[in-house]
């Protein structure tokens, strides 16, 4: 038995496969957590969605951004983008039971040692403060509400953490964080300008995960989403990023957590497959 963390897959369903087929994963036998971001831009979300939910008693995923503008979108809120592939789902048979399920995955996952979210954590957050932050949008996805809250969630403001925080502003940030952020101010105001390359960033910019005294470094971190950022596998910062840009033809990786060993699958072949 294993368990596989495999980076951002964005709709890219032939390239998944094959990277399944590559290291032998048997869902009799194995485990698999995946990043987020499973649909968009890619062309094939809704098989995506389809394998996860059929696979579900297997799989742990957390939701990424473009996870949740497809949810906001379902509900009329937001608007298709031009380079969106969300129709598909949209309109499928069984789109509804597959978004349904899709609303109720966590931003937060802890367990085996290891934690997982799709692009980062505040360095004033444990582990366990952020499994009770994830859970607090997690109760808003799957309440009666939700639509309410998806008409909310766009927006880059507020840009600080505080604990005094409440309602949708505490909640935006909650998912700003644990979904958008790659970079900090350096007196740790969450900036959502810069989507480069870490070398490329102002200079009064930082990654989230230079910033000092992260009280969540204890734990390894398992992230996607900063595609530019590549694979990076950072013992000092214990974070683990693993999105390596299938879709714009880089490359789809597994971790293996048990011994940390790498697969990798080129990509650019699988660009217009699925």
């Amino acid at each position: 038995m294993a368990t596989y963390a495999i980076g951002d897959i964005q709709g890219c369903y032939s390239a998944f496969m094959a990277l399944l087929r590559d290291i032998d994963f048997s869902p009799s036998r194995d485990q698999l957590w995946l990043t987020g971001d499973l649909v968009n831009r890619g062309p094939d979300s809704l098989s995506v969605l389809r394998w996860v939910f059929r696979h579900q008693d297997v799989v742990t995923t957390v939701l990424g951004n473009h996870d949740l503008h497809l949810l906001a979108v379902a509900e009329g809120y937001g608007r298709i983008l031009p380079d969106d592939t969300l129709l598909d789902i949209l309109n499928a048979p069984d789109g509804k039971l597959l978004l349904d399920w899709l609303r109720c995955q966590p931003l937060c996952h802890a367990g085996e040692g290891y934690a997982m979210v799709h692009a980062g954590l505040l360095p004033e957050w444990s582990i366990t403060r952020a499994l009770q932050l994830s859970a607090e949008v997690e109760a808003e996805l799957t309440g009666p509400r939700y639509r309410p809250f998806l008409s909310k969630l766009y927006g880059n403001k507020p840009t600080r953490w505080e604990d005094t925080l409440h309602g949708i502003e505490r909640l935006r940030l909650v998912v700003n964080v644990m979904t958008r952020m790659r970079l900090l101010t350096r007196d740790g105001e969450l900036d959502l300008s810069f989507k480069g390359e870490l070398a490329e960033a102002p200079p009064h910019l930082m990654a989230w995960f230079d910033a000092p005294a992260r009280r969540h470094a204890d734990t390894p971190l398992i992230i996607g989403h900063w595609s530019a950022l590549g694979l990076r596998l950072d013992s000092a910062a214990n974070v683990l990023a693993i999105d390596t840009g299938c879709l714009w033809g880089g490359s789809l990786t597994a971790l293996r957590l048990e011994d940390r060993q790498v697969f990798q699958l080129p990509c650019q072949a699988f660009r217009k497959l699925g």
